[in-house]
């Protein structure tokens, strides 16, 4: 089944739901920031889990003490889509739990 990219206006709508969230470069973004390297280690590796459940990966990078996402999908020739939006979904209930802001 093939994957629609979304209209700008679904963007701006999915956007509003997910503050901390942007797109840049036709890619979904957000940083997070935690309080040592190896709780950023830790969001990182559930983030991993996450994505292979869904069958849908992000860039991931791990800084000290950060973790930044960024994801399109490479099937809809790399525009943003609702697979995007379900994986920053899952993402976002997820990183309170390792007190990432």
């Amino acid at each position: 089944m093939a994957v629609e990219p979304l209209s700008q206006k679904e963007i701006e709508d999915r956007l509003a739901e997910l503050p901390g969230w942007a797109v840049e470069d036709d890619r979904l973004v957000r940083t997070y920031r935690l309080a040592s390297h190896p709780a950023a280690t830790a969001l990182v590796v559930h983030i991993a889990r996450i994505q292979e459940e869904l069958n849908h990966h992000s860039d991931l990078t791990l800084g000290y003490n950060t973790v930044r996402l960024s994801v399109n999908t490479h099937s809809a020739g790399g525009a943003v889509t609702a697979l995007d939006f379900d994986l920053a979904r899952k993402v976002e209930d997820l990183a309170p739990a390792h007190g990432a802001s």
